[in-house]
């Protein structure tokens, strides 16, 4: 892989420079690559144990060893992450070091503690804090063990991130009084690299604490696009591909943990698809919005039936695709083929969609893919 693009000096220079050590909470944190804290500043000792020699045999033959020498020299580490190392080091929790040479000729040292979860500040009995997220960022829906969207608390507010001062608009949030909210970053879309990776980490801040002050549980989807997005057209399509979800998922599970938030993560299939037909109009909100009442109520465990209401609106929109049919006759325009046959699925359907499973109705092939595909056709 690498014939013809470095010298065999460089390739083995690369990797003899770096010494990984595993903790050993047995051992006080780590026998290897050990930290210690002297006269105010860090420090970090490094065994040498091939250096280590024969010094004679036990009574059995066993060979006795010299103590291996070690190498002691100061550890740098960021003001902000210092008094929470040296509570760890205090605790003799384990913590793993990857000692690393740069081609500068200094020492670069990966850190990493077996950090024990607090205790949960959020409670499922509350309800909990639905999350829909989209590449510019997410929709928020406070929804209550009822599963009905519940106000904001009085003199509630969504802090403004101190670091984002770069341009206006840089980070927006609209918020609904019936309790729906929107926090919008628009260089989620766009930005690369460790920008792109800074702006997830203030979006899961305060996602997270939104969910502290309510006291209750976040509920995350795990995304797929190309399954059940109703806004999907060139220049969303060209964002989703581009869009770190990952990211924005796992950086707010790892925020919540710190926090002592409780994490639920659901199916997403036809969320935005139950949010345009039953909880959109009703509630005077966005699609997203919408989703992310859904996920809630996915998790609480509430089955989206299909009401009265939504059989009404199917059918005026057969109504109206006749109509338009009727007057304005077109190839793709009105009720083409296509559409009669979407109809006719849905006649099969919904019927016995109440009486199905939770898994059945939520599965991919449900009557929802047919309402969504619905959707896009009578645009």
């Amino acid at each position: 892989m690498c014939r013809g693009r470095v010298s065999r000096e460089e390739w083995r220079q690369s990797r003899q420079d770096r010494l990984y050590s595993r903790g050993d909470e047995t051992k006080g944190g780590n026998p290897n690559l050990k930290i210690s804290w002297r006269n105010g500043e860090f420090a970090l000792s490094v065994t040498i144990s091939h250096l280590s020699e024969q010094k004679g045999t036990d009574s059995k033959g066993r060979p006795l060893m010299t103590r291996a020498p070690k190498v002691t020299g100061r550890l740098w580490l960021p003001e902000k992450h210092r008094q929470k190392v040296l509570e760890l080091l205090l605790s003799g929790a384990p913590y793993t070091v990857e000692l690393i040479k740069g081609r500068d000729g200094r020492y670069r040292a990966h850190i990493t503690f077996a950090v024990t979860a607090p205790n949960l500040a959020t409670n499922i009995n509350r309800g909990y804090l639905g999350m829909d997220t989209n590449p510019d960022g997410v929709a928020l829906a406070n929804v209550g063990y009822t599963g009905q969207p519940e106000p904001w608390p009085e003199g509630f507010d969504v802090p403004y991130p101190k670091a984002l001062h770069k341009f206006a608009g840089e980070f927006q949030v609209t918020v609904q009084p019936n309790g729906f909210l929107y926090i919008k970053i628009p260089e989620l879309a766009y930005s690369r690299g460790f920008r792109r990776t800074y702006l997830i980490g203030v979006l899961a801040k305060v996602v997270v604490d939104i969910a502290k002050v309510l006291g209750k549980p976040i509920v995350l989807e795990n995304l797929d696009f190309g399954k059940d997005r109703l806004d999907t057209n060139k220049k969303f399509n060209r964002m989703a591909a581009n869009f770190p979800y990952k990211k924005i998922i796992e950086s707010v599970i790892r925020r919540a943990f710190k926090e002592g938030v409780g994490i639920k993560q659901v199916w997403p299939v036809h969320t935005s698809t139950i949010g345009y037909y039953k909880y959109m109009e009703r509630y005077g909100v966005t699609v997203h919005h919408a989703a992310a009442l859904v996920i809630a109520c996915r998790a609480i465990g509430f089955r989206e039936r299909i009401t009265k209401e939504l059989k009404q609106k199917i059918q005026a929109i057969r109504e109206k695709l006749s109509r338009k049919a009727n007057s304005l006759p077109g190839e793709g325009r009105g009720m083409t083929r296509k559409v009669r046959q979407l109809f006719k699925r849905l006649d099969g359907k919904i019927p016995v969609h109440n009486g199905l499973t939770r898994f059945k109705q939520e599965s991919f092939y449900s009557v929802w893919r047919d309402l969504k595909q619905l959707a896009l056709l009578s645009r």
